[in-house]
């Protein structure tokens, strides 16, 4: 019977300790609010989103049910795009409810583009990750990679950057030719989000 009665005891405390997390995590959902990003285009949602400095993902996984939860309060969201201007905005998160923010980007009047290019053709994993050209943002590797897509680039040297929380930065030096197609294959390792490479997190641009 004292058996019996421990195993009874013992089940308690595991039903009680299961309510508290499940009262716990609802409570926790319901001081978190979300964002949802909007972009018309291709061009917003292959863009890249920053909040508070840091990189999240591009805007077109961050739309519908793949919304961002932030805690209440101000915050500040960049939305990048190589050859557009910064799409930058301050918003403020309610506790339990979601923010629509619909992003536009405008093309950068100062962008250049070279006459004379090479091919680069990603195949990285996980795809989603940021790509850095030269230290700036360029886009992510889903955009380079598969039939027809590759990222032009002038010939010459050049540094190229794969980041992602969570994993390893992964980064190489190029030395390309005109005209020359090159493909870069490589895995991101996981590691800390600590080991993020400094880009991940990137000052607002004067």
């Amino acid at each position: 019977m004292a058996i019996l009665a421990g195993f009874k005891l013992r089940g308690l405390m595991v039903v009680c300790c299961l309510l508290l997390f499940a009262a716990s995590a609802s409570a926790q959902s319901q001081v978190m609010g979300k964002i949802q990003f909007v972009g018309a285009s291709k061009v917003e949602k292959t863009s890249g989103v920053w909040i508070d400095g840091g990189y999240v993902g591009f805007l077109g996984e961050l739309k519908e049910d793949n919304t961002v939860s932030l805690l209440p309060g101000e915050h500040e969201i960049a939305v990048r795009q190589a050859g557009y201007q910064d799409f930058k905005q301050k918003v403020v998160v309610e506790p339990g409810k979601q923010l629509v923010l619909r992003v536009t980007m405008q093309k950068d009047p100062r962008a250049e583009y070279p006459k004379v290019t090479a091919k680069v053709k990603l195949e990285v994993t996980p795809d989603r990750s940021a790509v850095f050209l030269d230290d700036a943002f360029v886009g992510h590797v889903q955009e380079f990679s598969g039939l027809g897509h590759a990222m032009l680039v002038s010939p010459g040297k050049h540094r190229i950057k794969i980041a992602l929380p969570g994993y390893r930065t992964f980064e190489t030096e190029i030395n390309l030719l005109p005209k020359q197609d090159f493909t870069l294959k490589t895995e991101l390792v996981k590691g800390s989000i600590t080991q993020a490479d400094p880009l991940i997190k990137k000052q607002p641009q004067p």
